[in-house]
């Protein structure tokens, strides 16, 4: 049996054991304590009798956020503007409770004791349409467990001959190293990972050393912190953040990084597009230069919330319309392509699908790096090529929720990896606009040339990127 073949048994396994652990999750479901309703997402007719006005930006955006637009020449519109503070109030004193809003889509969420109540929100001359997009669920799965964080790594994981320690093989293979020995390593570049809990990163000694400028809950606002939870947003940030010579360097040390959570582990319901869209909100307005979201949305709990393939165009899902309009603000997304390609689904999710961002699959970590039997393939429905790249996804080297070094396999661990090297590119010329990283990023990969939908542009060489960067820099002068 050869070692392809092998490899493929393995990932099979995997995928059955993943199976296996959500059976198992299941059937340790208990009743669901929260109070029972519903949340609809309201569309507003316009923003008039807003407080603010676009001369004003300032009063709304950070500096960095507005600055970072002024930088690439992109100018401040009415998506900008927040929803009108009227028309909040109109729809509270119809005895509703607001749960977010987004301003890039003129959008209310409320939640109502009964379905009845919203026909009350749609009399409203404010409101020009209402979906459904959340219902309590009768029970959930059972919290996560507490774990013992290590205050070390174990010795056999370091590396005495490579400072990248067991991380050497997913920077290299991209020639990430070959940014940071001209120290672009992410400094002054400010990231945010969106994603679903961040366990133990207040305690892993790994994380200290981490410029975390602040977390953020749209889940549950008044959770008291985001490092209870699951360790899938740990793992995504370990790629990027930890620095820890010769035992895990990531690929953007040096840069500063928003916590920020969107994924209700509790159900799979349309309202975690609106969670996202309100967590990639706040990103822009604290002056986040790139997101890493290792989330992708498909198949929910309702059946009539789930997507069909002909809606994968990136304008139909609520989430993609939101990280399309991510460059025009002077964002890079980053977001993972999915691990549908061994299921019936096969394709992309969304947010992946969306327009001018940059979705990664994900290969195997031995040569000749074949793509991961589990990556979502494209192309969109408009036909675009997707993913954009691929990275080291089968496995990707990562610091879990106890602090240990480990692997694990899925695209949602290939995106952190060109996500901080993103950064560390944008870093050194930072008059190139979100959309020219994102194309020189394409440009730089080993598919450019004949461009595919399952390894796209194919695995990026941030050196060349570096290099043709440079030189339209210097053309321009």
């Amino acid at each position: 049996m050869n070692k392809t073949v092998l490899v493929v048994l393995f990932l099979l396994t995997i995928a059955l054991a993943g199976h296996a652990d959500t059976d198992q999750e299941a059937a340790t479901r208990v009743k669901y304590k929260g109070t029972p309703g519903f949340i609809y997402r309201l569309y507003l007719t316009d923003k008039q009798e807003s407080a603010h006005l676009l001369a004003h930006p300032t009063r709304f955006l950070s500096r960095r956020s507005v600055e970072r637009r002024r930088r690439q020449g992109l100018t401040v519109d009415s998506t900008d503007l927040p929803v009108s503070r009227h028309y909040v109030r109109l729809i509270e004193s119809k005895d509703v409770s607001i749960v977010g809003e987004s301003r890039w889509q003129n959008t209310v969420l409320v939640r109502v004791k009964d379905s009845t109540q919203i026909h009350r929100l749609r009399q409203l001359p404010c409101v020009k349409g209402s979906r459904l997009v959340w219902q309590s669920p009768d029970s959930v799965p059972a919290g996560t467990l507490k774990v013992k964080v290590h205050e070390r790594f174990e010795e056999r994981d370091s590396t005495p001959g490579n400072v990248y320690g067991t991380a050497a093989g997913q920077i290299t293979t991209v020639k990430g190293e070959r940014l940071h020995s001209i120290s672009l390593r992410g400094e002054g570049m400010m990231i945010a990972v969106i994603d679903g809990g961040f366990k133990n990163v207040d305690k892993i000694p790994a994380f200290q050393r981490v410029d975390i400028r602040g977390s953020r809950d749209f889940v549950n606002p008044e959770a008291p912190n985001l490092f209870n939870g699951i360790d899938h947003g740990t793992k995504v940030l370990s790629a990027m953040a930890v620095n820890v010579p010769y035992y895990y360097i990531g690929t953007a040390p040096k840069a500063s990084y928003w916590l920020l959570r969107s994924e209700d582990q509790q159900t799979e319901q349309e309202v975690e597009e609106d969670y996202w869209t309100m967590a990639a909100e706040f990103a822009d307005s604290v002056g986040c230069d790139l997101i890493n979201s290792s989330l992708g949305y498909n198949e929910y709990d309702h059946p009539w919330m789930t997507y069909r393939l002909w809606q994968l165009d990136g304008r139909t899902a609520f989430v993609s319309r939101s990280a399309s309009m991510l460059a025009s603000k002077g964002i890079i997304l980053v977001n993972s392509a999915g691990n549908s390609g061994m299921g019936t689904w096969k394709k992309i999710g969304v947010p992946a699908d969306a327009d001018h961002i940059m979705s990664v699959g994900a290969v195997m970590d031995s040569e000749p790096h074949k793509i991961a039997p589990f990556g979502s393939v494209g192309p969109t429905q408009d036909q675009r090529i997707k993913p954009d790249v691929v990275a080291i996804g089968a496995p990707t080297r990562l610091v879990n929720g106890r602090g240990v070094i480990m692997s694990d396999m899925g695209t949602s661990f290939a995106a952190p990896i060109i996500c901080g090297l993103m950064a560390c590119l944008w870093q050194a010329m930072p008059e190139k606009s979100a959309e020219e990283i994102i194309n020189l990023v394409r440009q730089s990969g080993e598919n450019s040339e004949h461009p595919d939908n399952v390894y796209g542009y194919g695995m990026p060489n941030f050196w060349r990127a570096y290099m043709i960067g440079k030189a339209e820099v210097s053309s321009e002068r």
